[in-house]
């Protein structure tokens, strides 16, 4: 209700082009009701940017999506863009400019303060996905000798232009961390104490080129607001901070759940992605796993004597099929995810081995029991199966153990292995484990039919 106003009195103040009016009720509003106004009048989104202050504006760009961005930057003045991309933190800079295509980078960079232009192509000289790319140089430094005195003027002068003030770190004369404090720690001293002897020298810190995913998990493990970013020789280059860190964490968790389905990420909202796109995102998968598939079908040609001779085999298929898939599923799904949090690293294949063969062996007797039941109740009712109404039970029961213990097997260690050669593990997507599952799910099936069959059905 409250956003249907907004919108409301917005479109009456642009109808009466009254600006002066325009421009304080847009200042009153909340950053968050700002966007959401761009987002539902995507048309007024430069008349609504250039009359808030450039802080605001500033403000409310950062946290608008990439394609909101995008477009706001093509409508806008010249003049307007090079305060704004000026006015913006130098990570928040690197990471629109990064999305965008060269030439267009070339163009912008032009616009920008030979000191921001220098920071921003320092950023986005960093691999697209590590840590320096996501580094901002706004922080505030002191030095070992400093007093608490002098750290807190240096705080009052030079604070208000860095991106957090909850850490301080401490550099030597070649700019090589030696530790941090966090800002409680200094407030809560003499003013006449002297920086190094609260130091303990004992900080985490993140490596400039670390993957950022990797860097997710330290803030978690270390619940910290923001982390020190060092090159190979501890010189402190930048910090990186939660808000940060959680914009990722939500783009990498968005994009593991679109491959986790069966499709590459997608790199913009599904409703702006044009469909000839999105279509080219989703055909490979399909056809790869189609591919697969046809496999299936191999099999069943390879065993069609048997299924000739034993046409009540063929019954069951979708019932193999689908078992596997479903255990695959549910090990690869759940294993990816323990793999995000960093609740399982590769070291620890065996221990999920061990855990994947007692569940399948336990889920595959739970399902084997049940189709086993099945089998017997649907005789004794319809009398479905004929004279060897056992054996057929037999062999579905040990197939679905065989089948379901293969499938949690190949869903918990394919993306560990995905993860050892260095390829993405949300790749052993549920649909890919389940296509692999379903080719050797048969194989399993008829391998135990001819077992338990030959010279009576077969």
């Amino acid at each position: 209700m409250e956003n249907e106003v907004l919108q409301e009195k917005f479109e009456q103040l642009v109808k009466e082009q009254d600006y002066p009016t325009l421009k304080i009720f847009l200042d009153d509003q909340l950053i968050t009701d700002i966007a959401e106004l761009i987002y539902e009048e995507p048309d007024q989104a430069v008349p609504i940017m250039t009359n808030l202050t450039l802080s605001r504006a500033v403000a409310t760009f950062r946290i608008l999506e990439f394609p909101s961005q995008e477009d706001i930057i093509r409508a806008l003045p010249a003049a307007k863009t090079a305060e704004l991309l000026n006015e913006l933190p130098p990570d928040d800079r690197a990471a629109f400019l990064g999305e965008l295509p060269s030439q267009a980078v070339q163009e912008l960079i032009k616009l920008l303060e030979p000191e921001e232009r220098k920071v921003t192509l320092s950023l986005l000289g960093y691999p697209e996905n590590s840590v320096g790319r996501i580094m901002t140089p706004d922080y505030i430094a002191a030095k070992a000798h400093w007093t608490v005195e002098k750290v807190l003027h240096h705080i009052r002068m030079y604070g208000r232009d860095s991106e957090t003030i909850d850490v301080i770190y401490v550099i030597d004369r070649e700019g090589r961390l030696l530790d941090d404090f966090r800002i409680r720690e200094i407030l809560l001293v003499s003013p006449d104490t002297v920086v190094s002897t609260l130091m303990d020298e004992r900080f985490v810190a993140l490596h400039v080129n670390d993957d950022q995913e990797e860097a997710i998990q330290v803030f978690r493990l270390e619940n910290r607001v923001a982390l020190p970013v060092l090159d190979d020789k501890g010189v402190l280059l930048g910090i990186v901070t939660i808000d940060d860190m959680l914009w990722i964490a939500n783009e990498e968790h968005t994009e593991d759940i679109q491959k986790i389905g069966g499709t590459e990420a997608l790199d913009e909202p599904y409703l702006d992605m044009p469909l000839f796109r999105l279509l080219k995102k989703r055909v490979g998968w399909l056809v790869i796993l189609f591919v697969g598939e046809m496999l299936t079908a191999s099999v069943m040609n390879y065993f069609e004597d048997e299924i000739a001779k034993a046409v009540v085999l063929a019954l069951f298929i979708p019932l193999i099929i689908s078992s596997g898939g479903n255990s695959g599923s549910q090990a690869s799904t759940l294993i990816i995810q323990a793999m995000a949090l960093g609740e399982v690293r590769l070291s620890d294949w065996w221990r999920v081995m061990r855990r994947e063969i007692l569940s399948g062996l336990m889920l595959g007797s739970v399902l084997g029991a049940i189709g086993f039941t099945r089998v017997m109740i649907w005789q004794s009712l319809f009398g479905s199966y004929g004279a060897h109404t056992i054996l057929i039970g037999i062999v579905l029961g040990v197939s679905l153990i065989g089948v379901v213990l293969w499938g949690t097997l190949s869903g918990s260690m394919l993306p560990l292995i995905l993860k050892k050669v260095g390829a993405d593990p949300a790749s052993s997507s549920a649909p890919f484990v389940a296509t692999l599952v379903d080719v050797t799910g048969l194989l399993i099936y008829f391998s135990v039919a001819y077992l338990f069959l030959k010279g009576i059905l077969l």
